[in-house]
Formats: structure tokens, C-alpha cells, sequence
């Protein structure tokens, strides 16, 4: 047998199970990683609650050790306060995947119950079980909207945008509405969000949390099992307990009245500024997504504020429907391939990705080890990525406009930067991640999520950040960045001919010399060659 109950050890965990007297269960509900909420149950009487570990899925990605301590204490910690309102809980520690243990509980338990997964990876490990009803699959009851107010406003086939989707929550739920009509008198208050930040008001400390017994019993689990992971195994900022979670969604209201004017900024001296860092605690359901969208809108803040965060939940019900209609993308007619070297850049060997993936530029390049810490000259590169090493997390801005933006120059082949994504952060799983990186962060899906690439030049950083102050390079005179934008446009124009969202960006690239065009050129390949050689920038002859 490959797996175990876990009250069977002698650690702090398994101590703190034993001591509950288990009732009886008649019916058993399996609760993957990301379902951590009791209130997601209909009815609390006579059921059982199975958790699983599996230590294969831990090993699938080189993950992150703070994303893996995150699951595994919060899956912990939310055991024993299951245990405490007397359910029983089944704890399965597995080397295997979920569906082996999962079949051989059937056998005791007769069919588990379970919401239908967000993942696709995981509904695709426990196919066979849903198919044989040994699981009776149910709908999910965390998401805010049902898939036929997407279907009917956005349709099941791109091209995907939003703005109707938006609307159409915003009058169904009556969030920040007067009737019919938007608070304020119009839906949209993102002309109002795009401020840099100068230091005019002080961000608040993101909060801390003290670590108890299951916490460090974790850490040194992650630290023996998963030492080849890239970071730091630690928790204390993050949160694991409910009483952590409840401080977590506290946070929210600290921030709100400011998190609209700065949304896009980014600082060296705050990485979060005004942003809740709430996500992780959503997509796990340890903070339901009505919890947050009823601090939001009860609010007395400033309504850009309220809007722009309220955006940004709808946006998360928006990326899941699109995942979901899509079957992961995999029903589109998109230009695929398939990823040139999977591990190239990772810290650890990993089996080869023979599948095909979107990749509408058919851009081939493997990601610079930059992107796992090692320095690339570039300032805003550089801090973006020590955040993400450090806490598996930045704000949305410094994901897309850096991180993204930044791959998408390179010609970075998509998959292996959204697998980066998935393994680096702590709030990612593939239903939001795909969507973000794969629709937004690149071009990998043509227009079917995006009218236009998100890429920039180094004007953009320098006005939203204060990187440029302090790097080696000139925003102006020696950055590679603005350079490599419009070697990116040469090499891919003609996939953007006709695109009248990039007309006046194809005019301008048409009237550079080209001598210009030779410089951009050279400027790339590079930029390409020292960080594919994991060497920094600021130590090469001048670009």
C-alpha cells in the first residue's frame, strides 16, 4: 500500500488528530487542496471530510517551497479545525497521485462525493473515478457565476472579451449598481487606477503570522523532501490558520481606499503597495469569494477603488469560465508547438513535454535563469524577480509588464513561462495561470482572449516604477528594453498586418531606419545570448 492515514505518525500533526474521537460518517466528501472551506458544504450532519497529500503532484513542477508549505499547513491546520466541530476526517499522505488512494477508499466508503475540480489537472487524474460514479462529481459552489451567464454574454468560442461578461455580473448581482445603472454613472473607473506611486502615502505592512507546532513540522517536511525546490521554505507571511485567513481578509480594508490609484504602480520601496495579496487565500476557498466582494462593496472608500477591486474578482470568474470552455485551450484553433527543452533554466529535471501548446508567434526560446534568481543586469527584472524568490509573489503589474513583458521580447516559448508562473507563485493553478499568461501575458493565443500583445518599452517601466533610477542602464539612452520591443514587432509583423489596435505602433516601426532596426537586432540577440548563458547584462560591453 502507498499511502497512509496520517494519525498513524508521532508528530505534532498527527498527535493533534488523535486526540479527536472520531464520530460516525454516512456520507464522505473528498475536498481537494483547494476546496479548505466547510461552508462550501450543503449539510454538516453525518458526513466525513477525505484530505490527500500526494507527494507525486508535489514533484510534477519544481514548486516553489513556500507555495508547497502553504498547501500542506493550510491543509493541515484546516484537518484539525474540521476535527474540532466533530466531522471526522480521513488524512492520506500518498507518494502516488490522488486517484489511487482515492479508489482504494471507495472500497471502504463505498462513492465519494466531491465538487467538481478547478483544476483540469486534477479532473483529468480522477477521470476514470468520476467516469465509473466511484466519485459523484457535483457543481462547484465557491465560483460567484454560473457558466451560461458567460456563454450567453461572451459565447463559447473566441474571440473572448470581457466587457459584457462584466456588465452582466455587475446587473445580476447588483454590485455597486442603482438599478439598472452603474454607481457613479459608468462601469468603468480604470482611467482613474493608472497613477505611479511617489511616496505621497505611506503603504501599510502586509501582515505576519506567528508559526505554531504544524507550521515548523511542515517547513522541515518541505525543507527533507523537496530540498531541490527553488526559495525559501517559510510561512510567517503567510496565513495557514482560519484566525489567519480571517487577518488576512482584515488586510483588505487597510488598503482599499488606495488600491485604485496605484493598481498599476510598483516600487522598490513596497512590493505590494495597495494590493490585499488576498488571491492565495481565495483560490484555495480559506476566504470565499462572496467574503471579499462583500468587504469590497460595503466599503466606504473611494468608488475607482471599489471598482477596480471589484474588476479584478470578476476577472477571476471571467478566466475561469474561458478555461472551462476552452477545456484548457485545448479545444482552440490556435498555432501550437511543442516546448523546445522543458528543462532548461529549472533547478530540477523533469520529465520532457512531448505535448503541443498554444504558441501563436511560434516564439522557441528557453527561459533565462534569470527568471529563477540569477541576476540579469536589469533592475526591474531583477526586483520583480527577488520578490517572486523570496515570497512566490508580486502584484499583477510587475507580472505582466515585467515578467511578461519582458519573456514575450525574448521570445520565450509560452509554456515554459507559464509553467514558470504555476511553480513560482503561490496563488497559481492552471485554471487562472494559463488564462493570464497564456491570454494576457503573452500572445500565445492570437486574439482569441487579447486584441493586442500587453508588450512595452522601457517608457512604461520608468513612468509606473522607479527601477530605472538605480540600474545600470539608461531608460533612454542604454536600456535594452525599448530596443527589444521593436525587434519584436519587426520579427512578428506580419502575424500583426491588418491588427488596427497596432496601426499606428506598425507606422512608426515602418519609418525606423535601418540602421535603427540593425541596433534593435543586435540589442536582442544580445540580450538573449548573455541571459541564455545565465550571465548578467551589467557585466557585458556596452549594448
Amino acid at each position: 500500500m502507498v499511502w497512509a492515514q496520517v494519525e498513524g505518525g508521532t508528530g505534532a500533526f498527527s498527535s493533534q488528530m488523535k486526540s479527536f474521537k472520531h464520530p460516525e460518517a454516512t456520507t464522505w466528501w473528498y475536498l481537494p487542496y483547494d476546496q479548505l472551506n466547510l461552508d462550501l458544504l450543503p449539510d454538516q450532519e453525518s458526513i466525513g471530510i477525505i484530505l490527500i497529500e500526494s507527494e507525486k503532484q508535489a514533484k510534477r513542477r519544481p514548486y516553489h517551497k513556500q507555495k508547497l508549505c502553504y498547501i500542506l499547513s493550510n491543509m493541515r491546520h484546516f484537518a484539525i479545525e474540521t476535527l474540532s466541530k466533530g466531522i471526522p476526517v480521513v488524512y492520506v499522505s500518498t507518494s502516488e497521485q490522488y486517484d489511487e488512494p482515492l479508489r482504494a477508499l471507495t472500497q471502504a466508503f463505498g462513492p465519494i462525493n466531491m465538487y467538481r475540480a478547478a483544476e483540469r489537472e486534477l479532473r483529468l487524474t480522477l477521470s476514470q473515478l468520476i467516469e465509473d460514479e466511484s466519485i459523484i462529481e457535483h457543481p462547484h459552489p465557491g465560483w460567484l457565476t454560473p457558466q451560461n451567464w458567460f456563454t450567453e454574454t461572451v459565447g463559447s468560442e473566441p474571440p473572448f472579451r470581457m466587457d459584457r461578461f462584466y456588465r452582466r455580473v455587475r446587473k445580476e448581482k447588483g454590485w455597486l449598481m442603482e438599478g439598472d445603472s452603474p454607481i457613479g454613472g459608468k462601469f468603468s473607473h480604470d482611467a482613474d487606477n493608472r497613477q505611479p506611486w511617489k511616496g505621497e502615502h505611506q503603504p501599510p505592512k502586509a501582515p505576519t503570522y506567528s508559526l505554531d507546532a504544524i507550521d515548523d513540522e511542515v517547513i522541515a517536511l518541505v525543507n527533507d523532501r523537496f530540498a531541490e525546490h527553488p526559495g525559501e521554505a517559510r510561512l510567517d507571511h503567510l496565513p495557514t490558520s482560519y484566525d489567519d485567513h480571517r487577518k488576512a481578509l482584515n488586510f483588505l480594508s487597510d488598503i482599499l481606499t488606495l488600491f485604485g490609484p496605484y493598481e498599476d504602480a510598483m516600487t522598490k520601496e513596497s512590493r505590494g503597495l495597495f494590493h490585499s495579496r488576498l488571491a492565495s487565500s481565495v483560490n484555495i476557498h480559506r476566504v470565499l469569494p462572496q467574503e471579499v466582494i462583500d468587504v469590497v462593496v460595503q466599503a466606504e472608500v473611494p468608488l475607482n477603488s471599489q471598482e477596480g477591486y471589484l474588476r479584478q474578482m470578476i476577472w477571476r470568474e471571467y478566466v475561469h469560465h474561458v478555461h472551462e470552455v476552452t477545456d484548457g485551450f485545448n479545444l482552440l484553433d490556435v498555432n501550437s508547438t511543442t516546448p523546445p527543452n522543458r528543462s532548461a533554466g529549472w533547478p530540477m529535471e523533469l520529465e520532457k513535454d512531448e505535448t503541443t501548446h498554444a504558441n501563436h508567434l511560434k516564439q522557441s526560446k528557453s527561459l533565462p535563469m534569470a527568471y529563477w534568481g540569477q541576476a540579469s543586469g536589469m533592475d526591474c527584472l531583477d526586483w520583480a524577480v527577488e520578490s517572486v524568490m523570496d515570497e512566490a509573489w508580486t502584484h499583477h503589474i510587475p507580472r505582466l509588464m515585467v515578467l511578461s513583458n519582458l519573456a514575450q521580447l525574448m521570445d520565450i516559448e509560452p509554456r515554459q513561462l507559464t509553467d514558470w508562473f504555476h511553480a513560482a507563485f503561490i496563488d497559481a493553478f492552471d485554471w487562472v495561470v494559463e488564462p493570464n499568461v497564456l491570454g494576457m501575458g503573452t500572445f500565445a493565443l492570437g486574439d482569441a482572449m487579447m486584441t493586442k500583445p500587453y508588450v512595452s518599452g522601457s517608457p512604461y517601466i520608468k513612468k509606473m516604477g522607479d527601477f530605472c533610477s538605480s540600474c545600470e542602464f539608461h531608460p533612454a539612452k542604454t536600456c535594452p528594453i525599448s530596443p527589444m520591443y521593436w525587434a519584436y514587432f519587426e520579427r512578428h509583423k506580419d502575424a500583426f498586418a491588418g491588427n488596427h489596435r497596432l496601426a499606428m505602433t506598425l507606422r512608426t516601426l515602418a519609418k525606423r531606419s535601418d540602421e535603427k532596426k540593425q541596433q534593435d537586432r543586435e540589442t536582442f540577440e544580445h540580450v538573449t545570448r548573455i541571459l541564455g548563458e545565465g550571465k548578467s547584462l551589467a557585466t557585458q560591453t556596452k549594448l
